[in-house]
C-alpha cells in the first residue's frame, strides 16, 4: 500500500460544477390592429422557460406574453393588444469544475428578475409599439466530480458523541396544562 493509498482518499460526489448570472434587455415590435394615439399599460405575463448545458454555457430559451393596452381614434377607444413572445438567452458559466467523471449534468435556472416591461412607445410612424423588456436568471450545472480528501490517521474523535438514555421520569416534570380550561377566570362575563 502507497502513502497516496493510506492517507488520502478519491470521493465521487455530485456538486455545483459550473455557475452564472446573466442580465438582459429586450426590444419586441408589437403591431395593433389599430393605429395607437397612447400607450395606457403594458405587462408580462405567462412566463415559461428551461435550460440546457450546451459546452461552456447554458441556453435559457422561453417565451412570455407582452399585453399592451393602449387607445386609438384620437383617445375615444382602447383595446388590449397580446402577443407571445420566445427568446434564448446563453448564460456564460464563470465557475467552471473540469474534473467531471461524465458528461450527464444537472441544469437548475432560477429567475432572480421575471420578465418585467421597461418602457412602451409608439414607434415614429405611428403604426407600431416598442416594448423594452427585462429579465435576469442564475444558473446551476451540477454533475459528479471528483475530490481528493486527506484521511486522519488517528480516526474519527467519538468524544462529540452522546447517547442520551431518556425516561420517562425525564418527562414528570413537563407542565401539560398550558391551555386555559373553558371555565377559567377570563372566559367568564362579569
Amino acid at each position: 500500500m502507497s502513502f497516496f493509498e493510506r492517507d488520502y482518499r478519491e470521493i465521487i460526489t455530485k456538486a455545483v460544477i459550473g455557475k452564472g448570472k446573466k442580465f438582459t434587455e429586450s426590444t419586441h415590435t408589437i403591431s395593433p390592429s389599430h393605429r395607437p394615439t397612447s400607450i395606457l399599460g403594458c405587462w408580462v405575463i405567462n412566463h415559461i422557460y428551461n435550460a440546457k448545458k450546451k459546452g461552456d454555457h447554458v441556453e435559457v430559451s422561453g417565451s412570455y406574453d407582452i399585453n399592451v393596452w393602449y387607445s386609438y381614434n384620437d383617445n375615444t377607444k382602447t383595446e388590449v393588444v397580446t402577443e407571445r413572445v420566445s427568446y434564448c438567452d446563453h448564460v456564460k458559466l464563470a465557475v467552471k469544475d473540469d474534473n467531471c467523471v461524465h458528461d450527464e449534468f444537472e441544469v437548475i435556472a432560477k429567475v432572480v428578475q421575471q420578465p418585467n416591461c421597461l418602457e412602451a412607445n409608439i414607434t415614429g410612424n405611428g403604426q407600431k409599439i416598442v416594448v423594452e423588456v427585462e429579465r435576469e436568471f442564475i444558473v446551476d450545472v451540477i454533475g459528479e466530480t471528483k475530490l481528493c480528501v486527506k484521511v486522519d490517521p488517528h480516526g474519527c474523535d467519538n468524544k462529540g458523541d452522546y447517547e442520551y438514555d431518556l425516561s420517562s421520569d425525564d418527562f414528570s416534570a413537563i407542565e401539560t396544562d398550558f391551555l386555559p380550561s373553558s371555565s377559567s377566570s377570563h372566559d367568564k362575563k362579569d
